[in-house]
């Protein structure tokens, strides 16, 4: 019953989404412009690569997903790996697509649409995206 129940939780985005803009706008506030966003390095170094992923979200992230897990934590340097990694973090924890959800749960966890300290991350995400 329980492992039914984890499954109906995982909201994948719509199939007629375009995730490339939520992406591109999430990608830029997290690098800053960047010179070299796959050898980006934030928080004293626990975060890493074009989406600044910590290992704790790496973590989650892959649980269900052991291609993406073998391919390593420092794989997140690497754009298009990165990419399916948050893909694979927001389809576990989003309970919406929208740009403000995913952004506040990206930046704040899986609670983060929840919690006002994302607010201000989510308005950076959606200047990115204009």
């Amino acid at each position: 019953m329980t492992i039914l129940l984890l499954s109906l939780a995982l909201v994948p985005p719509p199939a007629d989404l375009d995730t490339r803009p939520i992406l591109d706008a999430i990608r830029a506030v997290e690098t800053g412009g960047h010179p070299d966003p796959a050898n980006a390095v934030g928080d004293a170094g626990r975060a890493l690569g074009p989406y600044q992923i910590h290992r704790a979200y790496w973590v989650d992230a892959t649980e269900r997903n052991p291609e993406l897990r073998a391919l390593g934590y420092q794989s997140v340097r690497d754009q298009a790996t990165a990419e399916a990694v948050v893909l694979a973090y927001l389809t576990r924890y989003s309970p919406a697509w929208d740009l403000r959800t995913v952004a506040r749960i990206h930046n704040g966890g899986p609670r983060g649409h929840k919690k006002t300290a994302t607010v201000r991350y989510a308005d950076k995400v959606e200047e990115a995206a204009r």
